[in-house]
């Protein structure tokens, strides 16, 4: 069975044929520089940071909305506690996952005196991060049923 060489953001090799050249706006940069310049890597981490902090805002209201929806059934529903317990503890930790961002994006990358400190805090970012998924996954489990009403 013949195997097919393909290469990412290119055509494929199909015919062991050389390399068809890439459209110019998908050309691989040459060397460290490209036609823009070098890499800017506080401009990438700031983006980065961003789109973390968005989805952290996404996550959280999602959470509000299921805090919400938990007051309303009331002390009567089975797990309660539970769930008012996960869901504070992920509502917590996300807010330090949002202040621990901002400093993230506060701090020069090109300072090597900062690098250990920004490698710490991006590694306490993301342990905090899973952990809010996995807190998240057990909300789901035990179920945040809307309250039923009557009429």
């Amino acid at each position: 069975m013949p195997t097919e060489s393909l290469e990412m953001n290119g055509d494929a090799d199909r015919n062991g044929e050389a390399e068809v050249p890439l459209r110019r706006r998908f050309r691989r940069l040459q060397g460290p520089e490209g036609p823009q310049g070098p890499l800017n890597m506080n401009h990438y981490a700031n983006k980065k940071s961003a789109a973390e902090s968005m989805l952290d805002v996404a996550l959280l209201m999602a959470n509000a909305s299921q805090l919400k929806a938990v007051l309303e059934q009331g002390p009567d529903f089975t797990f309660y506690v539970v769930l008012i317990t996960l869901i504070s503890i992920s509502l917590v930790l996300q807010i330090l996952v949002g202040v621990l961002l901002i400093f993230i994006v506060k701090w020069n990358l090109n300072d090597e005196s900062m690098h250990y400190r920004l490698n710490f805090l991006e590694n306490v970012v993301t342990s905090f991060v899973f952990i809010i998924v996995v807190v998240n996954v057990f909300v789901t489990a035990f179920g945040v049923q809307q309250p039923k009403t009557y009429g």
